[in-house]
């Protein structure tokens, strides 16, 4: 895509060193600090037009880092996607509809966030907007020197929550000027051409989120103001009026649960880290409480004022375009359904411009959640576009890794070998769906990329030992590892030679094969031999079993062997598991259950059907167990958690999309192999 605008930006940032934030995740050279005066800055730009209606017109903009875009003051779309400045996105936008008879207004909420984080590509001195406005797919004018801006005053900030995710709002409106929308008042100035701008674009717009209005389900009075409950777990930006004294208080309080023992107290305080209070200031006027950034809550307690306008409290709920009338689950399961929908709502409200972790602590796009929660949401939707987009998201962050980045796009540089090794299961897994040959095509030098980053890091037999560049993560949380017999420090010793992360190596070895066979292409040599090293080093022939370990070692150190479930999924997953271990890997995964993260648990469900035990993988979702899908809906949840209980993990997020393995088991296994008393059906 090439502009054929300007790129605009303030005083504050036309000098403002523009920094490379890419680098691998140990490189300590990366001392570069945004300075504080630049963070968190909320900007309008503004430009008036002359314009007739009947006619077709659209609008291609981008921000760094996000935007809303307003025309004749009513709003109309945000964005951009999360992307790296050398690939970076914009949006195609219709406004036809808003365009009026003569003197029309473009008004643009510029945010500018600051932060090295998973949630923006910030803290890199980039900041500012683009925009193309075309009549009938003819260019009229777009941004340069003509618009202005003004700073918008009233974002104070709350202080910054998550792993500084994102800055609290505490709006003070006695700091609002009018005009923001229209380019009246005091305050304006010339916008500034940075003929220099280094953003490169993408070929094609991205489609932005879904914003619309919900209202409560139940509002009730308190003593200190209001509770309400939106009767679910949403994603978006709570939204109310007040008209009370200039400098009077108001509190906002936002939250997943109540506290305990209370029925009207959120716990704003959240188990996940996040502390959502704002406390804003009044004007003596109607004041609009326009949060910029978005949170993930059911619960809000308004406090204080004397005008709250309780007809007004809703929240604009965002997310990707979702299809409500597909991804219908039928069942004569109760339970079944229950997981399903619990799924359903996790996949709709946590897949904003990308697949998040969740929408709340990190806001990050991570590739081993992204193996499991976009091939649920794609199967639930019918909708491979934003799939096929996170394909290339991962894809860029080889600029800085052949090897890939666990999180991307993003600011904060983090590395997880597992992760970057399901890479090629992600590509599959979209070709199995869509049978886009081309994109596979496309991105195959990136999965050659990856290969021979960790090549690097084999031995003569072609085991991976000592990948100690990358996180060797096993599972997550910790606890949840089943005892895995390895100390898995970060970085790794030299010398490491454990067995998931050669089962995750070899299992890209065989995925990335049958990518070839669709490519017409040769298969590799190696990975029979990967596939024999690791049988002759991790199986033990006593128990039938791969060890954690090699099983060499457990004999030098006097050691009777440790066979965890992940250990022995991962060779049943990817279909190369000794012939005389399989009965006792099922067996395994029956006496152990679901003792694995949520995230894993998506390996150990298709593990079951891919040795043909469909009723053992219907049973694993339906049991009741402390780790369960169950579980998590006898604590209350209406979205997915990140672990099995709230209390299972430190800092348990209850938005948590990684666990929707049920989705892909239902689709690819169960709908054809329905266990004995079982209906089931999807719409």
């Amino acid at each position: 895509m090439k502009f054929k605008s300007c790129w605009i930006t303030t005083e504050d940032f036309a000098l403002c060193q523009r920094y490379n934030m890419l680098h691998k995740e140990r490189d300590v050279t990366n001392k570069y600090e945004l300075p504080e005066n630049l963070k968190n800055n909320h900007v309008f730009f503004f430009k008036s037009f002359k314009a007739e209606k009947g006619y077709d017109y659209t609008v291609c903009i981008s921000a760094d880092d996000f935007y809303k875009l307003y025309i004749n003051g009513a709003y109309v779309a945000e964005g951009p996607a999360q992307s790296y400045s050398f690939n970076y996105s914009y949006n195609a936008l219709d406004i036809s509809k808003y365009i009026v008879n003569g003197k029309n207004t473009i008004a643009v909420h510029v945010y500018y966030q600051g932060l090295l984080n998973r949630a923006a590509d910030s803290a890199d001195g980039r900041q500012g907007m683009i925009a193309d406005i075309y009549k009938n797919d003819e260019f009229i004018f777009g941004t340069d020197d003509t618009w202005k801006y003004r700073k918008a005053e009233e974002y104070v900030s709350g202080g910054v929550i998550g792993y500084d995710t994102q800055f609290l709002e505490n709006l003070d409106f006695t700091k609002r000027k009018k005009g923001n929308y229209s380019g009246e008042g005091s305050g304006w100035r010339q916008a500034l051409i940075l003929e220099d701008d280094d953003h490169v674009f993408k070929d094609k717009a991205d489609i932005p989120v879904t914003v619309y209005k919900r209202y409560p389900v139940r509002v009730l009075k308190t003593p200190k103001g209001y509770f309400m409950d939106f009767g679910c777990e949403t994603v978006g930006r709570f939204f109310m009026t007040a008209n009370g004294s200039a400098g009077e208080k108001v509190k906002i309080m936002c939250g997943e649960e109540l506290e305990e023992n209370s029925s009207t107290d959120v716990r704003y305080k959240m188990r996940n880290g996040c502390t959502y209070l704002e406390e804003c200031t009044l004007s003596g006027g109607v004041d609009e409480f326009d949060f910029y950034d978005y949170k993930a809550f059911r619960y809000v307690n308004v406090e204080g004022g004397t005008a709250l306008n309780p007809d007004s409290f809703c929240t604009y709920v965002r997310h990707r375009d979702f299809d409500d009338s597909k991804g219908i689950l039928k069942t004569n399961s109760e339970v079944l359904s229950d997981i399903w929908n619990l799924c359903r709502n996790t996949a709709k409200y946590a897949t904003q411009e990308g697949f998040l972790d969740c929408p709340t602590r990190e806001k990050g796009q991570y590739l081993g959640d992204f193996v499991v929660s976009g091939l649920a949401h794609m199967y639930i939707t019918g909708d491979s576009r934003p799939y096929r987009k996170t394909l290339y998201d991962f894809a860029d962050s080889a600029v800085i890794c052949p090897g890939l980045m666990a999180v991307a796009p993003g600011s904060l540089m983090q590395e997880i070998a597992d992760f970057s090794l399901q890479y090629p299961l992600a590509v599959l897994n979209y070709y199995n769906y869509t049978k886009d040959k081309e994109t596979v095509k496309d991105l195959y030098p990136v999965i050659t990329g990856l290969l021979g980053h960790f090549e690097k890091f084999c031995r003569e037999d072609g085991l991976l030992v000592g990948v100690n560049d990358k996180w060797n993560i096993v599972d997550w949380p910790a606890n949840l590892r089943d005892g895995y017999d390895y100390t898995l420090d970060n970085p790794i010793s030299d010398g490491a030679l454990h067995n998931v992360i050669n089962a995750h190596w070899a299992g890209a070895l065989i995925t990335t094969d049958a990518l070839r066979s669709i490519l017409n292409l040769d298969r590799d040599k190696k990975t029979k031999q990967v596939v024999r090293s690791y049988n002759d080093t991790f199986y033990d022939p006593d128990k039938g079993l791969y060890a954690d370990r090699a099983t060499e070692e457990y004999k030098s150190l006097g050691r009777e062997t440790h066979c965890a479930l992940h250990s022995n999924v991962i060779p049943a997953f990817y279909g190369f598991a000794c012939p005389d271990s399989r009965k006792n890997i099922l067996r395994l995964i029956e006496q152990k259950g679901l003792c694995c993260g949520a995230q894993f648990s998506y390996f150990v469900l298709k593990a079951c059907a891919l040795l043909g035990n469909y009723d053992l993988e219907y049973r694993l979702i339906v049991n009741d167990g402390e780790h369960s899908w169950v579980n998590m809906l006898r604590e209350g949840a209406t979205t997915l958690f990140e672990a099995w209980g709230k209390n299972q993990k430190w800092n348990t997020s209850l938005c948590h999309p990684w666990a929707s393995a049920p989705v892909i088991a239902v689709c690819e296994d169960l709908l054809e192999n329905q266990p004995d008393g079982v209906n089931i059906t999807l719409f």
